[in-house]
């Protein structure tokens, strides 16, 4: 049985083999399609479209659109894991010098003050969700 961990464990690495299949036939077709729609498109007979990229030029339409960049939205705070990382080894450092300072009654003082700031942020939480309502 796995135990619950709050660290991404890297999974097995499939192998996958796409084979890929040469038909001579289709590409003389599609080569030979290409060159006189571009003679066409050339001499005026028909009209270019805007949709397909020619030949000379790359489609770069909506390319900088579907790039999603590693910039972390702005209402998903506190779904971070690194903040949550962070909020563990702080905790653990805490408790680590509390537990020498002060002695075994730093872990009822820190879970008085979890209860709290958990307490605070659904009480936040759920008047914000009532306010939208």
């Amino acid at each position: 049985m796995k135990l619950p961990t709050i660290f991404r464990t890297a999974s097995h690495q499939r192998f996958s083999i796409k084979p890929r299949y040469y038909d001579p036939i289709k590409e003389e077709i599609e080569e030979r399609t290409a060159r006189i729609k571009m003679e066409l498109e050339q001499e005026g007979e028909i009209e270019q479209d805007s949709d397909s990229p020619s030949p000379r030029r790359p489609m770069m339409k909506g390319s900088f659109s579907t790039f999603k960049s590693n910039k972390p939205r702005e209402n998903a705070v506190f779904n971070s894991s690194t903040l949550l990382r962070t909020l563990l080894f702080l905790g653990m450092v805490l408790s680590a010098f509390g537990y020498i300072y002060v002695g075994p009654q730093i872990f009822t003082y820190m879970g008085y003050a979890a209860a709290g700031i958990g307490g605070v942020y659904y009480l936040l939480r759920f008047l914000k969700s009532r306010k939208n309502a």
